[in-house]
C-alpha cells in the first residue's frame, strides 16, 4: 500500500533528496517547505516538473515549522485528502557555524526553535492522527553530532540536534504503545549534496568573533575541508534519502530504531550503540520491555 509522507524542511538537500525518493517507490509525497510563492518558488516547480516527467505523486506544501499556524494547516489539508498520515519525517534544520560566545541568547533560541521546537508543533498537529489510527512511524533526521566527534564552532548546532534526538528516544517508548513506530536516522558530516555550510548562520557579535579570529583563525573553512577530507570520494547525500526510502518500504512493526549513515565514521554508531543498550535494558528492569517493540495495531 502506498504510504502518505510528510516531510518538514525538504526544499533542499536531504529533505528534497528523501521527498523524491519516497515519491519513486510509489508514495504520496507532500514535501512541507516554507514561502512556497516567493522565496521557494522555484523549488515548488522543480518538485512539480520532477512530479510530472517521472510520474510520481510529489506534492509541495506550505509549511513553515516555525508557526503552530502554518503547521496546523499543513496536517489538516492533507487529512483532508487522504484522511491519514502514514509517515511523519522530521528533517527541518538550520546550522550555525563560529565560536559559541559570539552567539547571542537570542540566536541559540531561535536555532533551538527551528530544530527542536518545530518537531513539537508537527507532533501535536500530527500524532493525533496516527495514534488515532493506532499505526504510523515517525522517522527523525537526527545528527552523528549527537554522540560522536565534535569538532569546534559547530557548538549551537550540536546543542539543538541533540535536544532532537533526546526528544526522538522519549517518543519512541511513548509512542509504541499506539502502535506508533519511531526511527531516528543518523547522518554523518555530508559536504556533497548539501548546503549545510554554505548556507549556516553567523554569529552576531563580530567583535567576540573577531577576538577568536585571533587564537583560531580560519577555523571555520578548516574544519568544513576536514570533514570533506574524512569522507569517502564516493559518499554523497543521497545516501541518507535512500537510506530512509528503504526504512519506510520496511512492513510495519520491522524498522529499525537508530541506523548512522556516516562515511566519515566519527564515532557516533559505536556511542549510540552503548546509549542504546543501556535504554533496553534500563526499560527492561523496570519491566518496561513492550515499550522496546512496536506492534501496530488492528484498527
Amino acid at each position: 500500500m502506498s504510504n502518505i509522507v510528510l516531510i518538514t524542511g525538504a526544499s533542499s538537500g536531504f529533505g528534497a533528496l528523501t521527498a523524491r525518493a519516497l515519491a519513486d517507490r510509489g508514495n504520496t509525497v507532500y514535501a512541507g517547505m516554507r514561502q512556497t510563492t516567493t522565496r521557494n518558488a522555484a523549488q515548488v516547480q522543480a518538485a512539480a516538473d520532477y512530479s510530472r516527467e517521472h510520474g510520481v505523486d510529489l506534492r509541495s506544501i506550505e509549511l513553515d515549522v516555525n508557526s503552530q499556524q502554518s503547521v496546523d494547516t499543513a496536517v489538516a489539508h492533507v487529512i483532508a485528502e487522504h484522511g491519514r498520515i502514514d509517515v511523519l519525517i522530521h528533517n527541518a534544520g538550520h546550522m550555525v557555524t563560529g565560536p559559541v560566545e559570539a552567539f547571542t541568547p537570542e540566536q541559540l533560541a531561535e536555532l533551538y526553535n527551528v530544530n527542536v521546537l518545530s518537531t513539537q508543533r508537527v507532533n501535536r498537529a500530527a500524532l493525533p492522527h496516527l495514534r488515532a489510527a493506532g499505526r504510523g512511524l515517525v522517522i527523525w533526521v537526527s545528527s552523528t553530532s549527537v554522540k560522536g566527534g565534535t569538532p569546534p564552532y559547530l557548538g549551537p548546532y550540536f546543542a539543538a540536534k541533540a535536544g532532537m534526538d533526546s526528544l526522538a528516544v522519549s517518543y519512541a517508548a511513548e509512542l509504541a504503545r499506539w502502535g506508533v513506530e519511531t526511527s531516528i536516522v543518523v547522518p554523518g558530516s555530508f559536504t556533497s549534496g548539501t548546503n549545510h555550510f554554505a548556507h549556516s548562520g553567523k554569529p552576531e557579535d563580530t567583535d567576540i568573533e573577531a577576538a577568536y579570529e585571533t587564537k583560531y583563525p580560519g577555523l571555520v573553512d578548516q574544519v568544513a575541508k576536514k570533514l570533506a577530507d574524512l569522507a569517502p570520494a564516493d559518499a554523497d547525500a543521497s545516501m541518507v534519502s535512500d537510506e530512509i526510502a528503504r526504512i519506510v518500504a520496511m512492513p510495519p512493526g520491522q524498522r529499525p530504531y537508530r541506523v548512522h549513515i556516516d562515511p566519515a565514521n566519527d564515532g557516533s554508531e559505536e556511542v549510540s550503540d552503548v546509549a542504546d543498550r543501556i535504554r533496553n535494558e534500563f526499560l527492561t528492569r523496570v519491566g518496561l520491555t513492550d515499550l522496546l517493540t512496536v506492534k501496530p495495531n488492528a484498527n
